[in-house]
């Protein structure tokens, strides 16, 4: 597992400590980090999990069926491509991921089986299904803005999230995403056009992860939120998403895949 350092590495160390069938094989961290030899149960404040935390990549990959891989989008890419020429299934969760990211990984999958999300929440996975039904229902009529609120550290901005539920409402409504996408709103803009999906990004604290769709119509609304309190909440998404996909064949999934929610 890469980034097995980090708040989400961490986390999945704990789930995969408490899931019966699930075993850390491998865990890495880039080359220099501190926790270089530590034991990976232990740095996640668990019982000692008996896998020093190492800085290879390929000797990881050599001793594991499935990778899950929550790093960042150079690292991503290259352990996805690293990953393929292995046969090692692969379970991503990196957000803010560029066209041609996603292209490389959509590369990767014609060889190996990936399941990509940019939320391993299964609440967040049903309520892409809420949003969708629900725009459907409601038509044009309504605006819709979506609000996302996370820690001060997140880099990317708007969320992975944010932009999945973006591209289910443009789905729903038969919109063109790239047209009608409105990330901020400063000065003298107009007024707000019919088509647009609005969608803003709150940054501070400790804030795990929030996510409200707001439906506004003329004398009501409807507003659909998920709130994560817990980053373990995430992890128990992906290491569901790892059993689901060792020995699937090749090809993109993702989360709603893995719950038969498709």
């Amino acid at each position: 597992m890469p980034g097995a350092a980090g708040r989400m590495g961490r986390a999945i160390v704990r789930v995969l400590a408490e899931t019966e069938g699930a075993r850390l094989a491998a865990a890495v961290e880039r080359p220099g980090h501190a926790a270089l030899g530590q034991d990976a149960g232990v740095l996640a404040g668990g019982p000692a999990a008996g896998v020093a935390i190492g800085g290879s990549i390929e000797d990881a990959l050599a001793g594991c069926d499935v990778a899950i891989d929550f790093t960042a989008p150079a690292a991503t890419v290259e352990n996805a491509r690293r990953a393929a020429e292995r046969g090692v299934a692969l379970v991503i969760g990196t957000t803010g991921l560029s066209d041609a990211d996603s292209r490389a990984l959509a590369a990767a999958a014609e060889r190996v089986a990936i399941v990509r999300s940019a939320n391993f929440s299964v609440g967040v996975n049903v309520l892409l299904g809420l949003v969708e039904a629900a725009a459907r229902a409601l038509g044009d009529g309504w605006d819709v803005e979506i609000v996302e609120a996370h820690h001060r550290q997140k880099r990317d901005a708007p969320s992975g999230t944010a932009l999945q539920l973006a591209e289910a409402l443009a789905g729903a409504l038969g919109r063109d995403l790239a047209r009608d996408l409105r990330s901020g709103r400063a000065g003298d803009v107009g007024p707000r056009a019919p088509s647009e999906i609005g969608v803003l990004a709150v940054r501070g604290g400790d804030v795990v992860g929030d996510h409200t769709v707001h439906f506004l119509g003329l004398g009501e609304r409807l507003e659909l939120t998920h709130r994560a309190s817990s980053r373990e909440t995430f992890a128990r998404g992906a290491v569901r998403a790892a059993a689901w996909v060792a020995g699937r064949a090749p090809g993109l999934y993702d989360l709603r895949d893995v719950l038969g929610l498709r």
